[in-house]
């Protein structure tokens, strides 16, 4: 019988992980039961204060709450006005540590903040002794990421992320980038493509959200039924992307 491909699944900023789920339901759909979908919860709880109109609305998150579980808005950690604090990252860390320790997951998919804690993750499973917390018995929870999704991701700009990801990190990772997001521009996405060495890029044509029109959701389906092989791209008339730091420069 063969075994059921795993995918830990990272949700956005003031997400949570039914939230993300319940968007995710067409793509969910499209990949049948044989890759199973792991949603967790940020354990960063947001107040109110956290969720300014404008900044909701771009998210798309307007419709989160405190008071339902369900719709209780969360986070991997809250940044500072100038992106230079992640308060709350080491505390996501060791939720993931302990996340980690209990299963064994192929890959990890994340979008917005989740996809840069995604490919942190990653990133730290590679040299899991660069943040000795990280650790259980002094040895890692979890092997290496056979993969990463990263949509609308980029890199944590903060000092222990940058000790992390160092020069670079090897896991392959697909980065799919809206051409009209303007929460996480392309820009900010490529200083993740700079540290990725073992990237593809993907283009959609919309903004700040996981693509699920039906070449996507059949693109995101096959890419994680055999995330290295050859997938044909869901754009740019069926040409894949594949991108190294050099080229980003």
């Amino acid at each position: 019988m063969a075994t059921t491909r795993k995918v830990l699944m990272l949700h956005g900023y003031a997400q949570n992980a039914s939230i993300f789920s319940k968007r995710l339901g067409a793509l969910r759909k499209a990949i049948g039961k044989d890759i199973e979908l792991v949603f967790i919860d940020g354990p960063v709880v947001l107040q109110p204060v956290d969720l300014d109109g404008p900044t909701a609305n771009a998210l798309g998150t307007s419709e989160v709450t405190t008071a339902d579980p369900n719709l209780t808005a969360r986070a991997w950690w809250k940044a500072n006005p100038d992106r230079t604090v992640a308060s709350g990252l080491e505390d996501s860390l060791k939720t993931l540590r302990d996340v980690l320790r209990r299963d064994q997951y192929d890959g990890v998919f994340g979008f917005s903040q989740g996809a840069a804690m995604a490919a942190l993750l990653a990133a730290l499973l590679e040299k899991p002794h660069s943040y000795p917390i990280f650790l259980v018995d002094d040895q890692p929870p979890h092997p290496p990421f056979q993969f990463c999704v990263s949509v609308s991701g980029f890199k944590v700009n903060n000092p222990l992320a940058n000790e992390i990801f160092g020069q670079s990190y090897a896991t392959p990772t697909l980065h799919v980038i809206g051409k009209t997001d303007v929460v996480v521009v392309e820009e900010r996405s490529k200083i993740l493509l700079d540290v990725s060495a073992k990237a593809r890029v993907e283009e959609h044509e919309g903004g700040h959200y996981v693509p699920s029109i039906a070449k996507w959701r059949n693109f995101l389906r096959d890419y994680l039924h055999d995330p290295l092989g050859d997938v044909p791209s869901p754009g740019f008339g069926g040409i894949s992307r594949p991108i190294t730091p050099s080229s980003t420069s």
